[in-house]
């Protein structure tokens, strides 16, 4: 008989099928100071940082969600809002990014007001006009101090078809709000690919774009 050299196979040689878990790279931008950071501990760490230090360059952090029975790895990265810090790393900042998180303070008008040059360099990067977009008025456990009315921030952000959020990184009550914001772009990225799929298949070069859904008062609803 032929010698094989081999074993004979065990119970542990079984092999699973192997499912490449999907990541989808989020960014969060805007002035220092606004919360940025403490957003992303909030949703990957579920608490609020005792303390924080201004983040130098860019950090991430990343949270493996499941959404319709699939396993997706949602990758928050952070950067520094000030441009000495930001220089060197912006280019690998926008590289790749599926979507892209506005935040200001809402008792900041003037994170408000530079919104406009955070969105004017997220095009000057090429990011895709296909990518979603959401704007996120941070700190509004602090509502004796806010400066920026809901009305004035959802008119900003339907002349730029973004969904809005307004919550609290720090308040433990609006944690389901700061995780209802990178779920709702986890489902509408993971919905986006699959009609991207299908339309694909069906009709090559061609592609649908999902419209985000809203509540009665024109605040985001997330589609899950």
């Amino acid at each position: 008989a032929a010698g094989g050299g081999g074993r004979p196979p065990g119970p542990d040689s079984s092999l699973e099928p192997y499912v490449q878990t999907r990541i989808f790279k989020i960014i969060v931008i805007g002035d220092s100071n606004v919360g940025k950071t403490c957003l992303t501990f909030r949703f990957c760490g579920g608490t609020f940082p005792d303390r924080t230090e201004a983040t130098i360059g860019v950090d991430f952090r990343e949270k493996t969600v499941e959404i319709e029975g699939e396993r997706i790895k949602v990758q928050v990265w952070d950067t520094a809002g000030q441009e000495r810090f930001r220089k060197s790393m912006v280019e690998h900042y926008y590289r790749n990014v599926h979507a892209v998180v506005f935040v200001y303070d809402v008792t900041k008008m003037a994170s408000f007001t530079n919104l406009k040059m955070w969105l004017e360099e997220c095009n000057g990067h090429a990011v895709p006009p296909l990518v979603p977009r959401v704007l996120v008025g941070n700190k509004c456990d602090l509502k004796d101090l806010i400066q920026v009315p809901s009305s004035v921030a959802l008119k900003f952000a339907d002349a730029h078809n973004m969904l809005l959020f307004e919550t609290s990184a720090k308040d433990p009550k609006e944690s389901q709000n700061v995780d209802a914001i990178f779920m709702c772009l986890a489902c509408r990225l993971k919905a986006q690919r699959s009609l991207l799929c299908r339309d694909l298949e069906g009709r090559p070069g061609q592609a649908r774009r999902l419209e985000p859904p809203h509540d009665a008062s024109g605040k985001a609803s997330c589609p899950c």
